[in-house]
């Protein structure tokens, strides 16, 4: 294996520990991430998308979401996505700021 390809499978390795830890924690809400990071599922979804369209690999919104979340972006929505709080909203306004 090339330095190249080791640090490719590195990196993925890696990814889906990140998305194996968002997984444990859907108690997170991307709002929340938003606020504190300056992202959240929705744009690691969005990344991967366009990691795959950089690879000519044939992927919408969607099934990108179902990567990243585990389940439809509905199922999502419906199970584990809280109302966002005045007080949430006001620190993602001052955060991205």
């Amino acid at each position: 294996m090339t330095p190249t390809e080791k640090q490719t499978e590195i990196e993925a390795a890696a990814f889906r520990r990140l998305l194996a830890h968002l997984d444990e924690r859907k108690d997170v809400q991307n709002i929340d991430l938003m606020i504190l990071a300056g992202f959240c599922r929705n744009c690691l979804s969005k990344w991967y998308k366009a990691a795959a369209e950089e690879l000519d690999v044939d992927l919408d919104l969607e099934q990108a979401r179902q990567v990243v979340y585990g389940m439809t972006y509905d199922e999502w929505k419906a199970n584990h996505q809280a109302e966002a709080t005045p007080e949430q909203l006001a620190a993602l306004e001052k955060a991205t700021q």
